[in-house]
């Protein structure tokens, strides 16, 4: 979060891409970042990751059909 030069309102909300846990942009805070993208911890880039590995994945929705008769 950055504070706008007179201290009166936010300027900016930087939000972790993955939970929008808000991150303030402080000294000792690192910013993570993957892809351009600013997170808040390694979980949250390792989750993303494992979620585009899940979605990516093909998902064998036909059903094969057999007629009896």
């Amino acid at each position: 979060m950055k504070f706008s030069e007179n201290g009166l309102y936010v300027e900016r909300y930087t939000k972790c891409a993955t939970c929008g846990a808000l991150i303030y942009h402080q000294e000792k805070q690192q910013l993570l970042t993957c892809d351009g993208v600013i997170y808040c911890s390694q979980w949250c880039i390792d989750w993303k990751k494992a979620r585009e590995a899940r979605r990516s994945k093909p998902q064998n929705t036909t059903m094969s059909l057999s007629s009896q008769e």
